[in-house]
């Protein structure tokens, strides 16, 4: 199964907009996750610790990125977004192939931008 977390250990299961961006030549892109009204948000994750970073988890092991921000609206935190920058093929194959895992435990599509 594929998860997303923030707090190692604590499963988001708010589900994210993910936008992708890939360079000509294929070799480097990034991944921008934008999570609104995210579970580690809510009062009650305060006790279960800090954000240290954004945990993609599936069968092969870990991606990881410290890009992640908080967004706000009227003071109150409101959504996480997080930057994931894919360096080199096998990044980007690795990445891909979390991406299938994690859109099909939640039942996700690809739109291509037009």
């Amino acid at each position: 199964m594929a998860v997303i977390q923030f707090i190692k250990g604590i499963n988001e299961t708010v589900v994210p907009n993910v936008r992708l961006t890939r360079s000509k030549d294929g070799c480097t892109g990034t991944a921008t996750f934008r999570f609104n009204n995210p579970d580690i948000l809510k009062a009650i994750m305060r006790e279960k610790g800090e954000i240290t970073g954004m945990y993609l988890q599936d069968d092969e092991g870990e991606i990881m990125t410290k890009d992640v921000n908080a967004k706000f609206i009227n003071g109150k935190p409101h959504a996480i977004e997080s930057l994931y920058i894919i360096k080199n093929p096998k990044e980007w194959d690795r990445f891909m192939r979390f991406m299938e895992k994690y859109a099909r435990d939640n039942q996700l599509s690809f739109t291509k931008a037009k």
